[in-house]
């Protein structure tokens, strides 16, 4: 979600960091670079210390996110990334599943906002399986509800670990670069849905029964 269909990653950095800052913490670059594609239980367990109990864990990343939140209301509906609402118009015939690491009020927050609350016939969050991306599990976990084999599925990632989870289920990865101006492994890297090779690669490309 984060990246592919909300470029949201610039105001997760800004969240970060004003968040951080009010707990004493000056968010550093290398800090900001592991957000991409993880899940915030272990960020918050990495930037808090091991220590923080479950409690906080939670508490932490919910009010993290509701800032974010906060920072995106105003220009979520102008966030969306380049073609992507067009282009799960244009493959509605398919099955279309949304598979991210973000926290369900995120989930739930992007998609009312950008009107595609009802396009995917499977939503998995983070929340719904044990291990996070870059762990396979999500993706198997959706396959798996689409009663679709992995290797007919084609996921579109923007993050490493995100890639490195598609893969590891058996699944071709498009590249969208949002936040990365390289993702090896992926098949084919677009800049954003309007890229003209996105179409001809799946032109060429077996049919795929899950997107």
């Amino acid at each position: 979600m984060d990246g592919v269909i909300i470029d949201s990653n610039p105001l997760h950095r800004i969240a970060w960091t004003e968040y951080m800052l009010r707990h004493g913490v000056e968010m550093t670059e290398a800090m900001q670079h592991k957000m991409y594609g993880k899940r915030n239980d272990e960020l918050i367990r990495e930037f808090f210390g091991s220590q923080i109990t479950d409690e906080e864990v939670i508490a932490h990343g919910a009010a993290k996110e509701a800032l974010y939140r906060d920072l995106m209301r105003p220009r979520a509906g102008k966030s969306l990334v380049p073609g992507v609402r067009e282009f799960i118009d244009c493959h509605r015939n398919l099955k279309i599943a949304l598979a991210t690491n973000a926290e369900p009020a995120n989930v739930d927050f992007v998609l009312d906002n950008a009107g595609l609350e009802s396009v995917f016939q499977v939503i998995v969050s983070g929340h719904e399986v044990v291990n996070p991306k870059p762990h396979p599990e999500i993706y198997l976990r959706v396959a798996e509800l689409l009663e679709t084999p992995p290797a007919e599925c084609i996921v579109f990632e923007d993050s490493h670990a995100g890639v490195a989870a598609g893969l590891a289920a058996g699944m071709r990865v498009v590249g969208v670069g949002t936040t990365h101006d390289k993702l090896p492994g992926v098949s084919l890297f677009i800049r954003d849905f309007l890229d003209p090779a996105l179409e001809r690669w799946l032109s060429m490309t077996r049919q795929p029964q899950a997107r």
